[in-house]
């Protein structure tokens, strides 16, 4: 089964077959909507979703293209919730990119680029194929990035991006090169077998694991490799901050998990040590930062950092005194986390773009005074989200939260045990500037009387996405469950 197995990545040849046509239609297409591309777009997206869903169902793990492909049901669940995602951020966009002049085929067709890269990152079993796929996604966002070419401020980040993006790539791809000269094999399960045997000069290893850690600290956000997340959320349009925020989130997580579980499993001793010191800087450093912010774009950049930290907390205890007991509960809450935050970014900057208009980006904490006298109905559903991410019951954070916290404790290790007591102590600090959003949205005099517009299907959305975040609070087992099923079947693999 390991040859040239097609049906492992016909999701993938079905969204670059269409990518390209997208591309040639999108010539033809005179409307300033650009109604045909957005609706082949959708169409495009929810297809691949299906087939990642049916392939997830049906359980099986295949290997394609002499080994370097797997076909797994993690992958395909990340992969449909990464498809969803730019799915939803497409709708919410088109409004707020047609108002700016930036609606047009390149938003789409990069748009499914950097799926397509996520795609490959999430089904690479080779170090090769993760890179080629992380490249294609980093250079389709660093396109979007710059897209207003007029705007002064998404050039600036555009730049920034690009050059520390290239500086992280370095970082991982010197980390593989050095793994490959250990192991001599560029093939995960190939580099597992060489780890397990103790035979390897373990300095290159630990060196290789420094850089690879290094390289995917930066993808994730993670402090001290943060320094472009609040430039270029704040510089870029905000329809391609949702995109950068949402999708390529996922798509970290499972390299993380493809590079760190899979390949180097045997070195978790050293990696996790790592892990725990990012976690815990980006929790203080994303916690606090936030706090002195007032661009709602910036604070929400810090937000990510800080929860990118808590999710990397759930992946520091899969190994622990020596025996992987803990992994599959370990890595699953870290899943349930990154998957439940991506779903409540989509909402928060669903909303921002929403309240946009042509000529203001609604992106001050201050432009969302009194938004309950305007619009009762956004004001309740961005609540929804604040809580969501400060952690408040009944909504899917507190669980989120809760599952990654259990899997500290239940390991009974004291180290664990205080990291999950800092882990909620700082998350106290960033309630508070999660609730003054609220508290503005609620409490204080609106400046800004005017009519919010309707923007099609984007208002029906955002409240499907608020009452998703809710249902999920209140009813998670399902989705818990889809994890805990992918983890165990990537493990078992």
């Amino acid at each position: 089964m390991t040859e040239m197995n097609w049906l492992a990545v016909y999701p993938e040849i079905l969204l670059l077959a269409m990518a390209c046509v997208i591309a040639v239609v999108d010539l033809f297409v005179a409307s300033e909507r650009r109604t045909p591309t957005y609706v082949l777009s959708l169409l495009t997206l929810v297809a691949v979703a299906v087939m990642h869903l049916a392939y997830f169902q049906g359980g099986f793990t295949l290997y394609a293209m002499q080994g370097m492909v797997v076909s797994d049901p993690m992958g395909h669940l990340l992969a449909f919730f990464a498809t969803l995602a730019v799915l939803v951020t497409l709708v919410y966009s088109r409004y707020y990119a047609a108002d700016r002049d930036i609606l047009k085929g390149e938003l789409f067709t990069l748009s499914l680029f950097s799926l397509l890269g996520i795609s490959v990152m999430v089904s690479g079993n080779n170090f090769l194929v993760i890179y080629l796929g992380l490249e294609l996604m980093s250079l389709s966002l660093y396109a979007l990035v710059g897209l207003r070419r007029d705007h002064t401020e998404s050039t600036e980040a555009a730049m920034k991006y690009f050059v520390l993006g290239a500086l992280a790539s370095g970082f991982l791809l010197y980390g593989l090169s050095m793994m490959y000269g250990a192991t001599g094999s560029l093939d995960l399960p190939e580099v597992f077998k060489a780890i397990g045997t103790g035979q390897i000069n373990t300095q290159v290893l630990v060196f290789g694991v420094v850089f690879v850690v290094a390289g995917l600290a930066f993808k994730l956000g993670a402090v001290p490799f943060h320094m472009w997340i609040p430039d270029v959320y704040q510089g870029s349009p905000t329809a391609v901050t949702l995109l950068i925020a949402g999708a390529p989130k996922i798509a970290a997580f499972a390299i993380v998990i493809r590079l760190l579980v899979e390949g180097m499993l045997g070195l978790a001793v050293d990696w996790q040590q790592m892990l725990v010191v990012l976690s815990v800087a980006s929790l203080v450093v994303g916690n606090l930062a936030a706090i002195a912010q007032t661009n709602l774009k910036r604070m929400l950049a810090y937000s990510t950092i800080a929860q990118m930290g808590f999710m990397l907390l759930g992946l520091t205890s899969g190994v622990v005194t020596g025996n992987t007991l803990s992994a599959a509960n370990s890595y699953s809450s870290a899943m349930f986390y990154v998957i439940t935050y991506v779903l409540t970014t989509l909402g928060t900057f669903g909303t921002i773009m929403l309240l946009a208009r042509k000529g203001f980006e609604a992106e001050e904490i201050d432009d969302l005074k009194g938004l309950n006298q305007r619009s009762p109905l956004i004001a309740g559903v961005m609540a929804v989200f604040m809580f969501s991410l400060a952690g408040i019951p009944p909504t899917v954070g507190f669980h989120a939260k809760l599952a990654v916290l259990q899997a500290l404790v239940s390991t009974n290790v004291a180290g664990y045990v205080w990291l999950a007591v800092v882990a909620v102590l700082l998350s106290l600090i960033g309630a508070f500037y999660y609730l003054r959003v609220v508290k503005v949205m609620y409490f204080d005099e609106a400046s800004d009387t005017s009519v919010i517009p309707s923007a099609g299907g984007a208002r029906a959305l955002l409240s499907l996405n608020g009452a998703a975040v809710l249902v999920f609070g209140v009813l998670p087992g399902g989705l818990m469950t889809m994890c805990a099923y992918a983890i165990q079947k990537s493990l078992a693999s």
